[in-house]
């Protein structure tokens, strides 16, 4: 039995870089390598999405009422654009005076008490057992406290990295739908998904219809919950503030939330649901999870992605902590500066200090080639294979691994002996899990230079493009991913430009670090190597093939009806287009369907064979085989 491939039909998010669909965040990272048009597209889409201007007609107006063309507002706001766009200083607070408490004590002296005053309303349901407590007039009360008083003074403290790779500023998510209450990474999760349906450029009711209900599976995840005040965050300091729970604290706090909102709110799916999770590698986990399903023939579209909004005091002070951060200490250290280049923050393969936290939600949506081709749907790579390994016995449970060395062997196995040793060799790049620290650049370095010895490759591109956005924990190898599927469409591998030059630890033998980006349509990229590593040992490795090697590859297979494929995906990339431009104009269309009709339970028909629910076109079928019948 043949095994089916799954095929990329439409991505969409969001990130530092801006929104993943139509490559507009890829765009950005590779701006200065753009001819003219394409780049002062890429700045108008921008400040569309950044609310500088408002689309109207064939032109813009600023906040202000005027009306612009595209290249007037190129020349206005691109410097905006850019200040506002990947890693810079954090703007989603203030960094430098971050709300807390400090903890004191008034006195260790029982002779001297403390006395002070406070309306008879806000004392506590248990006062302290050492207050005594005095009426007063008007509704106010005399406190006397003796002994040791200690307690908590509003206080303001500074984080010690302040630089993150954050949305483009002015950009909301909350702006764009109804978010009632939902917490950032929710908000970030509707908006990345709505964005990938969107791109495939066919309706997705069709493919609901094209597909029983159980055939549809949705793949997603946050490695730290949502922990912001919405969800976990506020529910673990309400207490502590002074404040109280909410009755959705907990339900939308939990790390499956992503996939639950995208089942009820987006597809209104009854399938397959599944929330993995692998710590920075998770975006890896869900895809594997999703491969897995459409090889096997038990799913014929998956929609699988994260969203991770980590950018909070509390992480980034946690990871801090761990000396996991590149501190603005540091950063000046490396450059004998006094003030810290927060642009440059992230600096993978060079002279680095520690990474650089960011927000992102990224999704991809795959197909089985069958159904692809039958629905005449724009392919833009494939995923064969996806290998996950643990490291063993570890020293500590954030030091890198062995685990690793396998998952990446695999990939470039696999590989090679899809495509040939030719294509890995020649036509091959690696987009490294880059993370900025010392430890990284030595480590993963060293392992991609191992495989490429024990497989012959000279010159191996590699870049890592956390230099742009930051590590946005469960969405980082999907921000690399997105990016690769770039460098497919534009032929052209992002540079690591936060770097003057590659570290002297760093493993380059067999390697190539493109400090700009690298042209490569005179040696177009036939196979991309994704790699992720994830604190505890969560090391995993994806194959993504290109389009073009994917369109030989499915000529072969559909050689008769090939043709008519191409036709109808003609279709479906026009309908694509549109939906581009009016992303480009921040007309994002959120699918969030709350509030629609529930499916009548009552209506709901069960037999032997299957079962029939109300809405759907097909039935869910029962596998009425028995795989153990030789046991029997």
């Amino acid at each position: 039995m043949l095994n089916s491939l799954p095929v990329v039909v439409g991505f969409g998010g969001y990130n530092a870089a801006g929104r993943s669909s139509s490559h507009q965040a890829f765009r950005r990272m590779i701006l200065e390598s753009l001819p003219t048009e394409e780049q002062i597209d890429t700045v108008v889409s921008l400040a569309c999405l950044m609310a500088q201007v408002t689309k109207e007609g064939e032109g813009y107006r600023d906040q202000q009422g005027a009306l612009l063309s595209a290249l007037e507002v190129d020349q206005r706001f691109r410097q905006e654009v850019l200040n506002g766009t990947l890693i810079r200083k954090i703007e989603l607070f203030d960094p430098a005076k971050v709300p807390g408490h400090k903890k004191i004590s008034l006195t260790e002296d029982a002779n001297q008490p403390v006395q002070f005053s406070m309306l008879k309303r806000d004392l506590p349901k248990v006062p302290p057992q050492d207050w005594e407590i005095r009426d007063l007039e008007n509704g106010t009360v005399e406190i006397t406290a003796c002994g040791s008083s200690q307690y908590l003074v509003e206080s303001h403290y500074e984080l010690i990295a302040k630089a993150a790779g954050q949305l483009p500023s002015g950009f909301n998510p909350a702006d764009h739908y109804n978010s009632r209450f939902h917490p950032r990474s929710l908000q970030m999760a509707l908006l990345g998904a709505s964005d990938a349906v969107h791109s495939i450029g066919i309706p997705w009711e069709s493919v609901a219809k094209s597909v029983s209900p159980d055939e549809v599976g949705v793949y997603s995840s946050s490695a730290l919950s949502q922990m912001t005040e919405e969800g976990f965050g506020g529910l673990l300091q309400a207490r502590l503030r002074g404040g109280r729970t909410t009755a959705k604290q907990v339900p939308l706090g939990l790390n499956s939330m992503p996939a639950d909102f995208i089942n009820a709110y987006v597809l209104g799916s009854v399938g397959h649901t599944e929330a993995i999770t692998g710590a920075c590698a998770s975006f890896l986990y869900v895809l594997q999870a999703a491969v897995r399903d459409i090889r096997s023939g038990r799913r014929r579209v998956a929609i699988l992605g994260n969203a991770e909004a980590a950018v909070t005091p509390e992480i980034s002070e946690g990871f801090a902590n761990m000396s996991a951060l590149g501190s603005d200490e540091n950063l000046c250290k490396l450059d004998g500066t006094e003030t810290p280049d927060w642009r440059r923050a992230s600096r993978p393969f060079g002279h680095n200090c520690g990474f650089t936290l960011s927000e992102a939600t990224q999704y991809i949506v795959l197909m089985d080639d069958a159904l692809a081709i039958e629905l005449g749907a724009d392919i833009h790579g494939a995923v064969p294979e996806v290998f996950i390994n643990a490291d063993g016995v570890k020293k500590s449970i954030s030091a890198p691994g062995v685990g690793n060395y396998i998952s990446f062997s695999k990939a470039v196995a696999a590989a090679v002996n899809i495509v040939g040793t030719e294509s890995v060799r020649k036509h091959s790049f690696v987009h490294a899990h880059g993370s900025s620290t010392p430890a990284n650049r030595t480590t993963e370095s060293q392992l991609i230079e191992r495989v490429a010895q024990a497989f012959d490759i000279y010159d191996w591109p590699v870049t890592a493009i956390k230099a742009y956005v930051g590590h946005s924990l469960s969405t980082a190898s999907g921000d690399q991913l997105i990016s690769a599927l770039g460098t497919f469409k534009y032929q052209m591998i992002p540079g690591i430009k936060t770097i003057a030059e590659v570290a002297p630890d760093v493993a380059q033998e067999r390697l190539r670090f493109p400090l700009q980006d690298m042209d490569v349509s005179g040696n177009k990229m036939d196979v991309a190597f994704i790699n992720s590593k994830g604190f505890g040992g969560n090391n995993a490795t994806a194959v993504l093939l290109s389009p073009a090697k994917v369109e030989e590859m499915l000529a072969v297979r559909y050689a008769d009806r090939f043709n008519d494929y191409l036709s109808q995906r003609d279709t479906t990339r026009a309908v694509a287009e549109q939906y581009a431009r009016q992303a480009d104009a921040a007309q994002l269309d959120v699918i969030y369907r709350f509030g629609e009709p529930l499916i009548d339970e009552e209506g709901v028909t069960i037999t032997t064979e299957g079962i029939h629910i109300p809405g759907f076109a097909r039935d869910v079928s029962f596998d009425l085989e028995n795989p153990w019948q030789d046991m029997c």
